[in-house]
């Protein structure tokens, strides 16, 4: 039932049937789709304020109140679920929430890449659930997003942040005192470092206007103990910033890896910026299988150590090495699992876009002791020539793990023309990877598939497929 208020157009007693991809859910209205964004799950009954259409095909829409709560919802265990961007699903059971995963990678696979599928294995769980991040970052913002519930309260309220960015408010910070993503001691660094900043009156960075002192701070955590701390300053006052990391290395002596960085460009990426080494050591390590990586502040390292292990080990297991491969790791990043499988190979070639994580591959080869890797830097289209392949031999096993993005269509047309035994495909994000399949349909055919869960509580899935030349 559809009916307006104040010029909205809002549906009445909707009910919602499905999940659909980037954690939104769907139900149908007069046989359109209604996509639905907010605090729903498939089995409630809502009404939705509608945001847009296309064509009477499909809707956009806000719940805007809930009449009946579906059976498969469980309690959200975080007080900033519904207004944090991140953890969106805690309202949905965890079995629920594996079984909608497992759906997505089987629809993007059949309605994407249209290709010959094998049974879809289960979806390998994560054990942990809460606190398996070993990476967040926090931005400092004079333009705190307050809740209805703070609002109410009609007290005057400290306006600084330190926390989240709201969804779709880039200008926006949401002040957080626990999250429940990352182990200790991410909390509480965060917390005495914004006590810390608003008793010396430092000024939190206003995104609107580009001005500000403290601006944000990066926490990453490894399996080892090792916490690496950088706080980026958007001024080069460096009193203030000797002061600030002088009272982070006296409070928290357990960080091992103290930086900072002073970014005055109009946004937070660091990737181009300069690190300054404050205490302790540049790096903090990883350990996996008896293995070591070396983890510095602008690598790229799964942001779930304990299931990068166990992506790491189901796509080892896809490849199936016997000791005399050559294997091709496209998107190697710094090598990690180039160096995994390195002892279950011949030789390993790591293909890489970025240099800087090509340097820190080779270094992860050599503290590991692994002679038989070899890393380059460069366009994979380009880099994958005869000369190549003849200079490095000729792959028998290709594992590609790109971006969401997935591979342009000229990588895919190299790996078909380099023509490998098999290709074990790593992917963040199942429709692209689809995508891809489809194009090396032309040679191959799928033989294994399985999805793992990186991410609790969001609508994230890995998925691994393997594929072996017709």
């Amino acid at each position: 039932m559809k009916n307006y208020k104040k010029n909205r157009q809002v549906v009445s007693n909707l009910l919602i049937e499905d999940f659909a991809s980037e954690g939104k859910c769907i139900g149908k209205l007069e046989g359109a789709v209604v996509f639905v964004e907010g605090n729903v799950a498939p089995g409630d009954v809502v009404d939705v304020e509608i945001l847009s259409f296309k064509k009477k095909k499909f809707y956009e829409a806000r719940v805007i109140k809930t009449h009946s709560l579906s059976e498969k919802r469980a309690e959200p265990f975080c007080e900033y679920f519904g207004t944090c961007g991140g953890c969106k699903w805690q309202h949905i059971g965890y079995k629920e929430q594996l079984q909608f995963k497992w759906q997505q990678v089987s629809d993007h696979l059949h309605r994407i890449a249209k290709v010959p599928l094998p049974e879809i294995e289960p979806i390998f769980p994560s054990e942990k659930t809460t606190f398996y991040r070993n990476k967040l970052e926090y931005t400092f913002s004079n333009l705190r997003w307050f809740t209805n519930e703070e609002i109410a309260q009609g007290v005057e309220l400290e306006r600084n942040a330190l926390g989240f960015h709201i969804p779709k408010r880039f200008d926006r910070i949401l002040d957080i005192e626990k999250c429940f993503l990352q182990p200790d001691p991410s909390n509480d660094i965060r917390n005495q470092l914004r006590t810390f900043a608003l008793s010396k009156g430092f000024r939190f960075y206003d995104q609107k206007h580009n001005v500000g002192f403290v601006r944000n701070v990066i926490i990453r955590t490894a399996n080892t103990g090792d916490v690496m701390v950088i706080v980026q300053f958007a001024e080069p006052n460096q009193e203030d910033i000797d002061v600030t990391m002088a009272f982070l290395a006296e409070t928290f002596p357990q960080i091992t890896s103290l930086q900072y960085i002073i970014n005055t460009k109009g946004n937070d990426s660091y990737y181009d910026q300069t690190a300054i080494l404050y205490a302790g050591k540049p790096y903090i390590e990883e350990q996996m299988e008896g293995l070591t990586f070396r983890v510095g502040p602008k690598s790229f390292y799964q942001t779930n150590s304990d299931q990068a292990y166990e992506l790491y080990k189901i796509a080892r297991e896809f490849a199936l090495l016997m000791g005399n491969e050559h294997v091709y790791d496209l998107y190697t990043g710094t090598g990690t699992i180039a160096n995994f499988v390195a002892r279950q190979a011949k030789a390993v070639i790591g293909v890489e876009y970025v240099p800087e994580a090509i340097e820190d591959a080779k270094i992860n080869s050599a503290i590991n002791g692994i002679e038989n890797t070899r890393f380059y830097a460069g366009d994979m289209k380009n880099v994958l020539n005869e000369e190549f392949i003849h200079q490095n031999g000729h792959p028998d096993v290709v594992i590609t793990d790109p971006p969401r993005a997935g591979m342009d269509e000229p990588v895919v047309r190299t790996l078909l023309n380099m023509a490998p035994t098999k290709i074990v495909y790593v992917s963040c994000n199942s429709a692209t990877q689809a995508r891809d399949l489809a194009w090396l349909d032309e040679k191959y055919t799928v033989q294994r598939v399985r999805p793992v869960d990186m991410f609790p509580h969001t609508h994230h899935v890995e998925n691994v497929v393997l594929l072996e030349k017709k």
